[in-house]
């Protein structure tokens, strides 16, 4: 695999530039925040909106990444009294020397508990506190199973001129089957093939605000 190397984007927060497919993990116009508009305005936040407490809320990332929307994630619902059980799915891990120089303007615990995500072992349940757990799972979405459903995916491949594969209509159909009724998934790409093709294997597509950078989004939710 050739070089990744960080790249600062609009919002001062970082991105990893991959060589190999010229593509960054996230946008330049702000990586911070998309995943704040993107994952949780749009996809925690809405979801737990529709969460009774106590109840579990259960979390598919495809694409971990920098593991920037788990620690978002876990930032941002540690007031809900909701327990999230969280699992992300990632086939080639970012070394941690390089995860430990981005730059996402956390404070200092919050950047301890950001590089700490990442020394947890992979393919094992931790359990963070009483309310969140974390599965990582070394895998590519193709070769995961998965006997529960979620209910939010978070779909974060990269886009579909560098990455096809993952935006077929048989891995919406995959996707369609891991999730609960009502349960929802969240992505930045708006493209209309990828609407049309959601629609057809019975997801209710919604088109959003997208953010900076983007004039749209889309969330789509499986049909009760």
């Amino acid at each position: 695999m050739k070089e990744l190397r960080l790249k600062t984007t609009a919002d001062g927060s970082s991105t990893i530039y991959n060589e190999e497919i010229d593509e960054n993990y996230h946008s330049i116009h702000g990586a911070l925040q998309e995943s704040m508009h993107v994952f949780i305005d749009k996809g925690l936040l809405y979801s737990l909106n529709k969460t009774l407490k106590n109840e579990n809320l259960k979390i598919l990332e495809i694409g971990w990444g920098t593991g920037l929307n788990c620690a978002l994630s876990f930032f941002n619902s540690t007031d809900s009294n909701i327990k999230i059980e969280y699992h992300g799915i990632e086939p080639f891990p970012v070394a941690n020397n390089l995860i430990a120089k981005l730059n996402f303007s956390f404070n200092n615990s919050d950047q301890e508990f950001f590089e700490a995500l990442h020394q947890l072992s992979w393919n094992k349940n931790h359990f963070i506190n009483s309310s969140f757990s974390l599965t990582k799972h070394e895998s590519t979405f193709e070769n995961f199973n998965s006997l529960e459903q979620f209910d939010l995916i978070y779909f974060d491949a990269f886009a579909p001129r560098k990455q096809p594969e993952l935006w077929l209509k048989n891995i919406f159909e995959k996707i369609y089957g891991l999730l609960r009724a009502d349960g929802s998934l969240v992505t930045y790409c708006a493209k209309g093939q990828v609407r049309r093709d959601l629609e057809t294997v019975g997801f209710s597509v919604e088109r959003l605000d997208g953010p900076p950078g983007k004039r749209e989004m889309i969330r789509a939710t499986k049909n009760i």
